[in-house]
């Protein structure tokens, strides 16, 4: 039906991808090196057809792909949508730095799951250089990759992009390094998020050892700065609660329908945002069975929601933050009060809020109250409003590790690598 499966390539470019049921083949590259295709990958190789030869109407191209890839099969058989694949593209090499915490274990995740990147490195400072198995016992039997102490240098020979999950103040130490090497960063700690170096030197305790690079960074939140992100050498991927504040009042706050100041968010978390390494207040005889508020005043996402958002709208932007922790593993869940700025109803609210999310896959804006079940384990932002005694009441949810962290971070990497933006992270969860 699709054509003549073709075990031999005379030019890579003659050749599409497509889902297909094929048991397992083999064919040999143009430069004679033996491809073997697996089901799993769900690809198989066929001849391209003679497009001249097709009729006019059926001369269509694969909608975002080159000329080179026709949408039709040898017989003008139209491939399902969404089916093809440019086999003839190099794979996105990417490397992660910080392997053995939860938010890299996620990117492992996902990056297993997408079909044009490849995890070339990881670097850890354990002795012995680990397999990511014996780090992550959930990856046994999933990759063949070891934990290096890899120099920069190093990992720019072999990741065109790199992942830093290191922790605060170590990652602005390194990042210099690997933009010097190469490497197009995207940094998962709070190194890079704000702008004013003193700023950061008040609320995280370190001068800042790269400032030239603060208030020139686009923070990596695709759904209000995609364009900036897309040619970065640099993005500065935002935290869990974040992105779930931000995303719950942008629209309100840009549209001013609420008042910039005098804003209340109540956000609660799971244990796994406090990273994996032990603390005491997240041993589970101290968590378990109970529900606490902490850095009441002093959060350092504070100042973070409150820079974003006020470069979002144009205004003076000030919040009152208050986190809990909740004995769950993931997901945070925000529920936040504000003043309208003029009598408003629910509908028209929630109009708002899905017309400037329009064409924004990741944001579900919802009738139904959110629960972190809803979105755990996948890149959605669940969003509703209510109007309640004259107030604005908005809630937001997401997976912390992911549409808070990792999740995130792919949507960047995508946008930085010309790749549609949901590649990899739809469809998601378990």
């Amino acid at each position: 039906m699709f054509g003549e499966p073709c075990l031999r390539a005379s030019c890579p470019q003659e050749y599409i991808g497509i889902e297909s049921p094929l048991k397992t083949f083999e064919r040999r590259n143009s430069d004679d090196r033996r491809q073997v295709l697996y089901p799993a990958s769900k690809y198989a190789l066929f001849r391209r057809p003679a497009v001249e030869n097709l009729p006019a109407e059926k001369r269509g191209l694969a909608p975002g792909l080159p000329g080179a890839c026709p949408r039709f099969s040898a017989t003008g058989i139209p491939f399902p949508a969404g089916r093809l694949r440019k086999t003839h593209s190099p794979m996105v090499n990417v490397g992660i730095l910080g392997a053995t915490g939860y938010t890299a274990l996620e990117l492992i995740r996902i990056i297993l799951n997408h079909p044009e990147v490849k995890l070339t490195a990881l670097t850890s400072r354990q002795e012995g250089s680990p397999h990511v198995s014996t780090v992550h016992p959930s990856l046994a039997g999933r990759i063949d990759i070891r934990c290096e102490d890899l120099k920069p240098t190093q990992v720019g020979e072999r990741a065109q992009f790199v992942f830093c999950a290191l922790p605060h103040a170590a990652s602005m130490a390194v990042v210099p390094e690997y933009v010097a090497a190469g490497c197009r960063v995207i940094d998962l700690s709070a190194d890079y998020r704000l702008t004013d170096p003193a700023v950061y030197a008040q609320w995280y305790g370190h001068v800042h050892t790269d400032p030239t690079r603060l208030g020139t960074t686009p923070y990596g939140l695709p759904e209000l700065f995609a364009e900036r992100i897309k040619s970065a050498e640099l993005v500065a991927n935002p935290g869990c609660y974040t992105s779930t504040s931000i995303l719950g009042l942008a629209p309100a706050i840009c549209g001013g329908l609420i008042e910039p100041t005098g804003i209340i968010i109540d956000a609660k978390s799971g244990v796994s945002g406090a990273g994996r390494a032990p603390k005491l207040n997240t041993l589970f005889a101290e968590c378990n069975e109970s529900f606490s508020a902490y850095s009441v005043g002093t959060h350092r996402h504070m100042p973070e929601i409150e820079q974003v958002l006020s470069q979002a709208s144009g205004k003076n932007v000030e919040i009152l933050f208050t986190p809990h922790l909740v004995p769950m593993d993931r997901g945070i869940l925000a529920t936040i009060y504000a003043t309208p700025t003029r009598a408003v109803t629910q509908e028209e609210l929630l109009a708002e809020y899905r017309r400037y999310y329009a064409g924004k896959p990741f944001i579900r804006v919802v009738d139904h109250l959110p629960a972190t079940k809803d979105s755990a384990y996948t890149n959605f932002c669940d969003i509703t409003v209510r109007v309640v005694k004259g107030k604005v009441l908005i809630i937001a949810c997401l997976d912390n590790l992911i549409k808070g962290a990792s999740g995130v971070a792919i949507q960047n990497l995508n946008l930085m690598a010309g790749l549609p933006e949901t590649m990899g992270l739809l469809p998601c969860g378990r």
